[in-house]
């Protein structure tokens, strides 16, 4: 899944007002934003096999420490206990911690059975990607969801707060159709390379929310 996860960092701003855009963007993305790296080092493995969904042509051979359940939950642990540290905002770090961990829940419908549920341990999977027109229903309709929560809660402090955002949005969709129509990678370093690019991504969004404020109680 893609811009689903981009969907619950959205729709994050309505429970957790208080918390920045960025960080609600970075927790459903942690796993992909550390599954690059791990790759990188040899940790995890992946390769292009052309037909092994109707969806994607990426084999997930290993991703034990990104992308298993109960790495899953330690992650969004740490992460929350960070926020919390600095913020001392608790329903934010609630928020993070179970949005971490939905990154897990959404890959487990999407995905064929490749999800561990911990490291070495049974790969489970309900294979949403088998179908295209499911899966794209699907993240679609999460995606414009996600989108007009956080539109409906907040409203822009200036043109930058309006137009970036909007720009924001309409990157995840053309991304999303590039990724649907695109041939597939050249190589499984391209691959890791270009997810590094996802780390951009809580920034951005940081930045936008900067330029927005939040219409109803804190």
């Amino acid at each position: 899944m893609f811009i689903g996860h981009w969907a619950v960092g959205l729709a994050s701003k309505r429970v957790a007002p208080r918390a920045s855009l960025g960080v609600l963007m970075a927790a459903p993305n942690l796993l992909d934003l550390l599954w690059p790296i791990f790759l990188l080092l040899g940790w995890e493995q992946v390769r292009i096999d052309s037909g092994n969904t109707a969806f994607t042509p990426l084999d997930f051979v290993s991703y034990p420490i990104s992308h298993s359940l109960l790495t899953s939950c330690g992650w969004g642990a740490l992460f929350a206990i960070v926020y919390w540290i600095f913020t001392r905002y608790t329903r934010g770090a609630v928020v993070i911690a179970l949005s971490v961990v939905s990154h897990w829940v959404l890959d487990f419908i999407t995905h064929r059975p490749d999800m561990p549920l911990y490291p070495g341990g049974p790969r489970v999977g309900l294979g949403l990607w088998n179908s295209v027109p499911a899966t794209i229903a699907v993240e679609v309709a999460m995606y414009a969801a996600g989108a007009w929560l956080y539109l409906s809660m907040t409203r822009s402090r200036d043109r930058t707060g309006q137009y970036a955002l909007w720009a924001f949005l309409a990157f995840g969709a053309v991304t999303y159709v590039a990724n649907i129509v695109g041939p597939p990678p050249p190589d499984v370093r391209t691959i890791a390379v270009a997810a590094l690019a996802l780390w951009l991504l809580p920034l951005w969004a940081w930045w936008i929310d900067r330029h927005r404020e939040v219409t109803g109680n804190t």
